[in-house]
This record gives C-alpha cells, sequence and structure tokens, in this order.
C-alpha cells in the first residue's frame, strides 16, 4: 500500500507540471494574437513592419527583451522604429506571468530560417569579426544563457544588420538601464564600418545554413 502511495504522489508530482505548462502556452498563444499582426501566426518576422522572426528564441532572452521594452529601457529611443512599435506592444503584457507565457509559447514556435536579404556582405572576411562575437554568443552562434547571449542564426538578417547599426549609433545601449546592450554596444564599436556589418551578418547567415 505504501509502495502504491509513493508511486501515485510520484506521478501527480510528475503530470502536474506538464498540465500547468500546457496551460501557460494556451495562454501564452492566447496574448501572442496580438503580436502576429507583426510577427506573423508563426513568428516568422515581417520586415515591412519591422519585425525580425521570433519563433524558437529561448525563453529567457524573450522575457529578459519583453521586460526591458515594458521597463523603457529599450524602445524608447525617438530613432528606434522597431522599438518604438515593440514598446506600447509590450505594455499589453499586464504582468510578469503573461511575459513568461508568451515567451514559453513563442519558445515552443519551430525555428525559421528567414531568406536573407542583405547584399554585399563577405562571410570570409565576417568569420574575422566573428572571433570577437563568438565569445559570447559561441562558435556556431548558438548563443550562451549563461552571458546572457542570444542565439543569432536562424535572426533575420536585416534584423542584425540594422541592430549592429543601432548600436554603434547608440540608438540601442545608450540607456545605462541596459547594461546587456551597453556591452554590445561596445561590442559593436569594433565593427569599423557599415560593409565591416554587412561581412559579420553574411558570416552569421552562413553559419545557419
Amino acid at each position: 500500500m505504501r509502495f502504491v502511495t509513493t508511486a501515485a504522489l510520484a506521478a501527480l508530482v510528475f503530470v502536474a507540471p506538464q498540465s500547468t505548462f500546457a496551460q501557460d502556452l494556451d495562454r501564452g498563444e492566447a496574448l501572442f494574437d496580438l503580436c502576429t499582426q507583426c510577427h506573423g501566426s508563426a513568428g516568422e518576422g515581417n520586415p515591412m513592419y519591422l519585425a525580425p522572426a521570433i519563433a524558437g528564441f529561448s525563453d529567457w532572452y524573450l522575457t529578459a527583451q519583453l521586460q526591458n521594452f515594458k521597463k523603457g529601457v529599450r524602445g524608447t529611443h525617438p530613432d528606434d522604429m522597431g522599438g518604438l512599435r515593440m514598446y506600447p506592444m509590450s505594455l499589453s503584457l499586464k504582468s510578469d506571468e503573461d511575459i513568461a507565457a508568451v515567451a514559453a509559447y513563442v519558445s515552443s514556435l519551430p525555428p525559421v530560417n528567414p531568406e536573407p536579404t542583405v547584399l554585399g556582405g563577405d562571410p570570409a572576411k565576417g568569420a574575422e569579426s566573428w572571433k570577437t562575437c563568438a565569445a559570447c554568443h559561441g562558435p556556431d552562434g548558438a548563443g550562451k544563457k549563461d552571458l546572457n547571449a542570444p542565439r543569432l542564426v536562424g535572426v533575420s538578417d536585416w534584423y542584425l544588420f540594422e541592430a549592429l547599426k543601432k548600436y554603434k549609433a547608440g540608438i540601442r545601449g545608450g540607456n545605462t538601464g541596459n547594461q546587456q546592450a551597453v556591452m554590445m554596444r561596445g561590442m559593436a564599436m569594433s565593427l569599423a564600418d557599415e560593409q565591416a556589418i554587412r561581412d559579420v551578418v553574411a558570416h552569421i547567415v552562413e553559419l545557419g545554413n
């Protein structure tokens, strides 16, 4: 009898978290409905709306960025058009639980590999610049959670290109309330010019193929 009781309790412990997770995904899907207007129903992104592909992104990174938007430490610079669109959208998520649920749902979506649109980059030259980036983002661009460095492979190349330009210009990374972005701006400054940005983005695209 004691064995049966213990086994039953173990089964409850195992099943309950799964059930809760499924409920969170359902809630996240409902919350994500508003996001689909720009990011697409599959999280595939849409450059027309300055919305990158986000399907399959790590939930910890999505959570952190949504919190940054909501706190106003990202997406409030007057020259950050994409961020200015995201900032008010983040305010529709009323609680940390809302943010966690939508992040979990987006993370559960199958990753996409958007067609490259940024032309003129030399991936071989970009590989040299990437050596610095790889220290945080990993040699394969898969990211490192312990360094708060997201996955870059599979990200829309136009978004990477624009993000690096924003970092160099201080449009991103200029708010001291977002220390990760401040650090990233310092790294972006090592890219000499727009051509160097094209080159490293071309290398990132190559890593994902």
